[in-house]
């Protein structure tokens, strides 16, 4: 049962998810927004340059019907004529043209965003499968496009006929009319239908905006696997993320012992802990923890220091309080100094002991170390 809900796409698309899916061109798309918009611009571009489009139709009209000799005797002046009024037309119906493509560009913009990709051209041959097309055909995908198809229909088609069967009388009257009056009251009626074959449209896309995000999202959902998978992929896998840092420890390991040799003393517990000090006068405001570890690492250190000559001090309430307060690379506790510079005193004396004789310094015993600072015991 585990393995079964580990299988089903339960999971929303992580950004990733989302990011891939729309380098393959797949981003929120609503067909009724489009036609929504379309449509509005076009209403409203009709309602402000109706009566330039109006004054050009009835012009177009007058020329045409109206014949003299030279049109007559010449059939190609009324192809002349036919053309210049075309153009007429044709021009005061351009900036209705302009807003329409206009908003057929800006509104998918408004869901999905401006997306610029060839990956939708490259062929697919699984497309051509008859099994995928017939599951495409019965998907859930689909009958909710012939459900909105159906309802787009019906809507369109009954407001127009409701329009029309309210309108019967005066429509039935038009035969009658003037031509510029009859004219002016179908260009109302077409106005007045379209505004209303609009708003019911904008009902429409309200819903399916909303709908096509829903659908984009669970056709994209993941799961649990997958969504674990990407969290691997995105942080490392954990195995190979430990193996780099136990490459990284072992490394930082041997530089540490590397600075061993330089150090010049090493102060123990005397196995539990070691901690190697170097300094280096007008160098450093304050003796450098170049090496520091416990148990099997204190030893490994005391072993290398005896190697290379390094002077080795039991002080174990100096040597807990530099194992964890003071950090690698960097400058012991201002606390410490007092206690550290009686050692490093101590140091030289021995060198100078072990270079030209004398007498023979003693430890320093009872060291200065804040109690705070000295966790307690070898426990």
């Amino acid at each position: 049962m585990a393995e079964d809900s580990d299988l089903e796409r339960t999971e929303d698309p992580s950004p990733r998810r989302l990011e891939e899916a729309r380098e393959r061109g797949q981003i929120v798309r609503s067909q009724e927004l489009v036609t929504f918009a379309v449509l509005m611009t076009g209403v409203v571009g009709i309602i402000y340059q109706g009566p330039d489009i109006l004054t050009a139709i009835k012009q177009m009209m007058v020329d045409q019907l109206s014949f003299n000799r030279a049109r007559i005797a010449d059939p190609t002046q009324m192809a002349l004529q036919l053309l210049r009024a075309s153009q007429s037309v044709l021009t005061s119906l351009l900036p209705v043209f302009m807003m329409t493509v206009i908003a057929a560009i800006v509104a998918p913009l408004l869901v999905g965003g401006w997306l610029f990709t060839f990956e939708p051209l490259v062929p697919n041959f699984g497309k051509l499968n008859p099994v995928n097309g017939l599951a495409r055909m019965f998907s859930v995908h689909a009958l909710s496009e012939m459900i909105k198809a159906i309802l787009k229909s019906s809507l369109i088609g009954g407001v127009a006929i409701a329009v029309l069967w309210r309108q019967r009388d005066e429509v039935l009257t038009l035969i009658s009319m003037p031509p510029m009056m009859g004219m002016a009251y179908v260009f109302e009626l077409v106005r007045f239908t379209l505004l209303l074959v609009v708003g019911s449209l904008a009902l429409l896309a309200a819903l399916d905006v909303p709908y096509q995000m829903w659908e984009y999202s669970r056709g994209l959902r993941m799961t649990k696997e997958e969504v674990r998978q990407e969290a691997k992929e995105a942080e490392g896998d954990p195995q190979l993320k430990g193996r780099i840092r136990a490459m990284q420890r072992e490394a930082a390991r041997k530089r540490m012992m590397a600075e061993i040799p330089q150090a010049n003393v090493i102060v123990t517990n005397p196995t539990h802990y070691a901690v190697a000090l170097r300094y280096e006068e007008g160098k450093n405001a304050a003796p450098v923890v170049v090496a520091k570890g416990s148990y099997l690492l204190a030893e490994r250190i005391i072993e290398i220091g005896k190697e290379h000559q390094v002077a080795i001090l039991r002080a174990p309430p100096l040597a807990r309080a530099l194992y964890h307060h003071a950090e690698l690379g960097t400058e012991i506790p201002a606390a410490l100094y007092t206690a550290t510079a009686e050692v490093l005193a101590y140091v030289y004396q021995l060198r100078a002991y072990q270079q030209t004789g004398g007498v023979q310094p003693t430890p320093p015993q009872n060291l200065p170390v804040p109690p705070e600072l000295d966790p307690g015991g070898e426990a």
